[in-house]
């Protein structure tokens, strides 16, 4: 069952733990201008023309030991995530997944759907969607369990490319159907990840074991 809960974003990044373990890390940057046409070069408006902010986000993935688990915790902004973050309906987010398959600035098919349609978590279901408390957007927690993939795959199967640099998280919209914000997912610098700290990988954890 899907759950939107209030909490700042500041609680949130504050669920820091320490990891000891032979996890691997993955980060993704999302941004309106890597979407390939038209959504890259279309700038986002309301539905009566009128411009609004652009869009974008960041995530952090935790690929456990066994490689059975994919954790994840993206946080995006400007783009409403319940649909009553702003009047006008353009912006309003109407799906969420990770493509498998392709390079920065081509299409790949989607292997893992978490919010709306395909929704592929549900094995079990992880999603905690965190709309903001104040602002436009929220965050996203969730896990990419082992039997979980679209199209008849697993994410034993989408490894390999997912290692790679071959995948990477889309957001869409209602203006944007194809995508609004995308970000291509790949191992971190050393300074990213001692910036972002694990906090976020921390609140996933913590939801997991409350389940």
């Amino acid at each position: 069952m899907r759950r939107l809960a209030i909490l700042s974003l500041t609680t949130a990044l504050t669920l820091a733990a320490s990891t000891a373990s032979a996890s691997t890390i993955l980060f993704a940057t999302l941004t309106h201008d890597q979407e390939t046409p038209p959504g890259g070069t279309t700038p986002p408006t309301t539905s009566t023309g009128a411009p609004r902010p652009l869009a974008y986000g960041t995530a952090i993935f935790e690929l456990n030991d066994a490689q059975t688990e994919l954790s994840m915790i993206a946080t995006i902004y400007d783009i409403d995530v319940t649909g009553s973050q702003t009047t006008d309906t353009f912006d309003d987010l109407v799906a969420a997944h990770i493509h498998v398959g392709a390079p920065p600035g081509v299409n790949a098919p989607v292997r893992w759907g978490f919010f709306g349609a395909p929704d592929n978590d549900i094995n079990p279901d992880n999603l905690l969607v965190v709309p903001f408390a104040t602002g436009v957007g929220g965050v996203f927690t969730g896990i990419w369990n082992q039997p979980e993939g679209n199209g008849g795959t697993t994410l034993t199967t989408n490894l390999p490319d997912i290692l790679a640099g071959l995948s990477y998280l889309n957001f869409h919209t209602v203006q944007f159907p194809g995508g609004e914000i995308r970000g291509q997912i790949t191992a971190p610098e050393p300074a990213t990840l001692a910036l972002l700290g694990l906090a976020g990988l921390a609140m996933a954890r913590r939801i997991r074991r409350e389940r």
